[in-house]
């Protein structure tokens, strides 16, 4: 049986004495893609945010690997970021410097390659992405599913063995956001990654979803496969798939 790469046990986390997600209990599976979902206000990011410390947790546990992390010192833990990939939710891209320049970022901070082997990455992601036409434009020349996949190819840059996904989908209408969900996908079996994903879409969790952690008030009410979820009779799921969101 396959060990989790992410071990998340009794997370608590706060905003000052509000209790926004409540025992927490959930594994990330190799080669999975992990939907958390549930409606506004649920808890979906924070959770993310806290797997990765850039909130830290109130209490619990979070390993990476078998690594305990919430006690690791800065250069312990940056060793642990350097095997994980984020694509943020508006993509952060740096719009004063090129879509080149803002993938290097992370080869230049984490890495003592050489120039001629930073140039050779920065296109071989920028071809897995299918952007290779936009290697030297800036993001206020990309439309919005363009900026995606030029802040996909900056979270592939290291090669992370985990990508990590905050509402790829938002601000894109229903066909780029399809083709999106496919790109993923297919970058999910060529690099053999594992994803986790934070989305209210709909027709993206229908696509994308292998296996789904469902939030309500800071809760967990289910953790398993989309067909079981769809199954299970829980109100506040069957609500959530019939209207979209609540």
């Amino acid at each position: 049986m396959s060990q989790a790469l992410i071990s998340v046990r009794n997370l608590v986390a706060k905003y000052g004495e509000r209790t926004i997600l409540n025992d927490i209990s959930v594994d990330i599976m190799p080669g999975e893609v992990t939907v958390i979902l549930g409606g506004s206000g649920c808890g979906k990011t924070t959770l993310l945010k806290n797997i990765l410390r850039l909130q830290e947790p109130f209490s619990g546990s979070v390993k990476f690997w078998g690594d305990e992390v919430l006690q690791m010192d800065e250069p312990s833990f940056s060793g642990i970021l350097k095997r994980v990939g984020m694509l943020f939710q508006n993509g952060a891209l740096l719009n004063s410097i090129s879509v080149y320049e803002n993938i290097s970022i992370p080869l230049e901070l984490h890495t003592k390659l050489p120039e001629e082997i930073r140039d050779r990455i920065i296109r071989v992601k920028l071809s897995l992405v299918r952007l290779a036409e936009a290697i030297y434009k800036y993001p206020s020349e990309l439309s919005g599913g363009m900026k995606k996949r030029a802040a996909l190819a900056r979270a592939l840059a290291l090669d992370p063995e985990i990508l990590f996904c905050d509402e790829p989908s938002a601000g894109l209408d229903p066909l780029t956001s399809a083709a999106l969900d496919e790109l993923i996908l297919d970058l999910r079996k060529q690099l053999k990654m594992t994803i986790v994903i934070v989305t209210h879409e709909l027709a993206s969790i229908h696509r994308i979803a292998d296996r789904i952690i469902f939030l309500d008030g800071g809760k967990m009410l289910f953790n398993g496969t989309l067909e079981a979820a769809l199954k299970a009779g829980i109100p506040e799921i069957d609500t959530f798939f019939r209207v979209g969101r609540f």
